[in-house]
């Protein structure tokens, strides 16, 4: 008996109630992390949480029901939905360009769907030479440090009480035990909106007049409403803006898969397959998309959970899914998180903006990247360049006339050319399995010890 199978039996022998308690418990592994990609992106809350929850079963249907795995709110595609809409609270916040960068995220998503497609073709050492780390890292990079000056915006409005949040996310996730360690983020973001609502930095208005029950999203907020008058030009952008951050999400989707193999001792890349589960995430983004939700992503803080509590049944995680479903129909809740102030935002974002670009720099060094070959030298530094150079340029994009493309898009485009078309190129997948799962966009990433 392998060891999710003994956990599934253990999990029969607890009965409903103890499921439930553990259902419960995964949701709020998630919660910090998937709640605040929409109050750093304008994206609706409640969506949000709708769609994590039915991506999540939509994910596990795809996987033949097989994989204890939680699907959440991506933080690698906040960079992509700030170099179409900007950042929240910011001059240049436009909300009704949101559902053009969801367009993106679908299109993102169905690049999964490509990479699915050729890893059962070709497998995937002969796909992942054309995204090695030299490519991906720098990305990652480039997306941290790209949305780090709105992070010190929103702290400049009051940095004690974002210092205060900085400081309770650290000190739970290196000093803290059991869940504690597993939700640094949900930790420091109610403990510095608890400080900041004493202080009476919070206007409650919009919490009053929500109502306890109504639906999780809005049709002009959704993709399907460009299309009553689409702009194609702003469609082209977006698409040219997001789909290169996905090279970077389906490597932190192996990595992933990777952790969660290891805890519970199940080889998933193998049964039901890297493909299967490659095609359920991009499933769960192309939906969540179209109804202006974020990106989902496979969350590391349900992996440390899985660990905690050594069970592995995958219908505990389904369980949790139907909580986020429900928790998402109540409006209140969600002008409850709307509520939260800029500094309270500005000090998390500020930690995980920051981590970001660590993971990138992570990626780089894990897999031995060899900069005193001229061709790696070359590719990072243009990477780097052109997409904080464009940033913080004068235009913020650069204007080709039938579309504008971010720095963020520019900077993949020539990295992935450039590799492509440059001699030396060194990276196997599979080689390093450490350096293959470097890339996990989690605060407090799981290992297993």
């Amino acid at each position: 008996m392998t060891k999710q199978q003994q956990a599934i039996y253990d999990a029969r022998t607890l009965g409903g109630g103890k499921m439930l308690t553990l259902g419960l418990q995964h949701m709020f592994a998630m919660f910090g992390a998937t709640v605040l990609v929409p109050v750093l992106t304008g994206l609706s809350m409640s969506a949000t949480l709708l769609f994590a929850g039915l991506g999540t079963l939509l994910f596990h249907f795809c996987t033949k029901m097989r994989v204890p795995a939680f699907l959440g709110s991506s933080f690698a595609f906040i960079g992509g939905y700030a170099a179409v809409a900007g950042v929240p609270g910011t001059e240049n916040f436009n909300a009704e360009l949101l559902p053009y960068a969801c367009i993106g995220v679908f299109v993102a998503g169905f690049v999964y769907f490509i990479l699915a497609g050729l890893f059962a073709a070709f497998g995937p050492k002969r796909v992942m030479r054309y995204f090695p780390p030299i490519v991906t890292g720098p990305i990652i990079i480039a997306i941290g440090l790209t949305l780090s000056g709105s992070a010190i915006g929103s702290c400049n409005q009051n940095w004690w009480i974002a210092l205060l949040a900085i400081a309770i996310i650290i000190v739970c996730n290196i000093w803290g035990r059991g869940m504690i360690k597993i939700i640094p983020i949900l930790l420091g973001v109610l403990g510095a909106y608890l400080v900041a609502a004493c202080c009476g930095l919070c206007d409650f208005t919009g919490v009053k007049e929500a109502g306890w029950v109504g639906l999780p999203f809005e049709w002009q907020n959704t993709a399907f409403h460009v299309f009553d008058a689409p702009d194609w030009g702003l469609v082209l952008t977006a698409v040219i803006a997001i789909v290169p951050i996905s090279l970077a999400t389906m490597m932190e989707h192996i990595g992933d898969m990777c952790a969660i193999s290891s805890t519970t001792g199940e080889n998933y890349l193998e049964n039901p397959g890297l493909h299967r589960t490659l095609m359920g995430d991009g499933a769960a983004t192309m939906l969540a998309s179209m109804f202006g939700a974020p990106a989902n992503t496979t969350y590391g803080e349900n992996t440390g959970v899985l660990n905690l509590t050594k069970v592995y049944d995958p219908r505990v995680i389904r369980i949790a899914a139907l909580f986020a479903i429900i928790l998402s129909f109540c409006p209140k809740f969600s002008a409850l998180i709307g509520a939260m102030p800029a500094p309270v935002v500005g000090g998390v974002s500020l930690v995980l903006y920051g981590m970001i670009s660590a993971v990138g720099v992570r990626n780089v060094v894990e897999n031995q990247v060899d900069f005193t070959k001229s061709r790696n030298v070359i590719i990072a530094a243009l990477i780097l360049v052109l997409a904080i150079g464009i940033k913080y340029g004068a235009n913020d994009a650069i204007d080709l006339g039938f579309t504008k493309l971010s720095g963020l898009a520019v900077a993949a485009l020539v990295g992935v050319i450039l590799n492509a078309i440059l001699p030396g190129k060194d990276y196997e997948f599979g080689a390093n399995p450490q350096g293959d799962k470097a890339v996990d966009f989690e605060v407090n990433r799981f290992e297993k010890k």
